[in-house]
This record gives C-alpha cells, sequence and structure tokens, in this order.
C-alpha cells in the first residue's frame, strides 16, 4: 500500500494526525513537532511507511509533551497578536534608530546607514557595507528581545557570520544570547 507514495497522513491515536513522508536528507527516522504545523515523520529510504508508524506509536507520550508545548506557543501567539495594535510606522522608525543609536553608542559600534522596513521574513540584517536593516515590527517584542535583535546586528559588524566567536561575542553584550535567539524565534513565528 505504501510502495510508491512519498508522504501521507496518519491519524494516531492520542496524536492526531501525523505527516509521513519519505526524505532522501533523513538518515534516520525523525520526528519533529512545529507550531502550527503540527507533527512530521521524515522516513529514510530502507525504511517502510509501516515500520514508521510503529516507531511512531511507541514514541506517542513524547510527542504528547511536545504537542503540548506548541499548542502553548500557539495560543501565546495568537493572544499576542489579538491584542496587538497597528503600528505607527514614524514612531516604530523614530524608537528603533534611537535604540539603534543608544546601544551602538553605549558599546562602541560604528555603521554606515540604517533602514527600517516592514520585511516579511527578517526582523534584522547586516549588510557587508555595515548598514543595518530592522524590521519595524520589532516594537512589538519586549524590551529586551529588541535590544537583542540588535546587538545580534551590532556584533555582526564586526563578524560577519554565525561561528562560534559570534555567538561568544554576543554573549558579551546579551549574555544567554541563545536562550534570547529561541525566545525571539517563538515570538517571530507570530510577527512574520
Amino acid at each position: 500500500m505504501f510502495l510508491m507514495v512519498k508522504s501521507t497522513t496518519i491519524e494516531i491515536d492520542g496524536i492526531g494526525p501525523v505527516l509521513f513522508e519519505r526524505s532522501k536528507r533523513a538518515k534516520h527516522l525523525n520526528i519533529t513537532v512545529k507550531p502550527f504545523k503540527g507533527v512530521r515523520v521524515a522516513i529514510p529510504y530502507g525504511l517502510s511507511f509501516r515500520r514508521a508508524e510503529k516507531i511512531v506509536y511507541s514514541r506517542v507520550t513524547w510527542i504528547q509533551k511536545h504537542l503540548n508545548k506548541m499548542k502553548q506557543v500557539e495560543q501565546e501567539h495568537i493572544s499576542f497578536l489579538n491584542n496587538s495594535i497597528s503600528i505607527d510606522r514614524v514612531k516604530a522608525k523614530e524608537m528603533l534608530i534611537n535604540r539603534l543609536n543608544e546601544l551602538a553608542e553605549k558599546h562602541g559600534f560604528i555603521y554606515n546607514k540604517v533602514f527600517i522596513r516592514n520585511q516579511r521574513t527578517r526582523l534584522g540584517s547586516c549588510s557587508s557595507k555595515n548598514n543595518i536593516n530592522l524590521n519595524m515590527k520589532l516594537v512589538y517584542l519586549p524590551d529586551e528581545l529588541i535590544d537583542y535583535v540588535i546587538l545580534h546586528e551590532l556584533v555582526h559588524l564586526k563578524i560577519k557570520n554565525h561561528s562560534k566567536s559570534f555567538w561568544v561575542e554576543l554573549d558579551k553584550f546579551v549574555g544567554g544570547a541563545k536562550a534570547l535567539r529561541s525566545k525571539v524565534k517563538e515570538y517571530r513565528l507570530g510577527l512574520i
């Protein structure tokens, strides 16, 4: 039944719909649980869909635990968006530029230009010409996370990649950079 199929959705007791997908990149069976997307099982070639389904049944408790976490994240985002007011572009631009200048001056960073845009995919970026781009939707984030995004881009003035040295440098300014990155990712789902 499953031989020629690349993907199928199966209703699993205690979990709900689970997407099973054949993957050339998967070396092992990989179960992911994501907010707003649900449960996906990447199946390597050489493993049958039937065997994958049995493995999923053996991991029901783990999947349920993660589904509960994801439902909480989803509810927080929906609540956050429902309570958000529309962005005043002029005020957002002024606030973000002022905060960027405060943090740059405080920590000795010099950037070329700043652009505040209503971007669909990124909260911030730093160009090779040392221009800083910030998403005006940052104003929806808590102050701690706004500062994290701005400092993340300022550190890119010195280190243009996400190497270990980048994270060590960013930690000097924010402390717990990777934990803050995770928080930003959670908020980002609802913003973009």
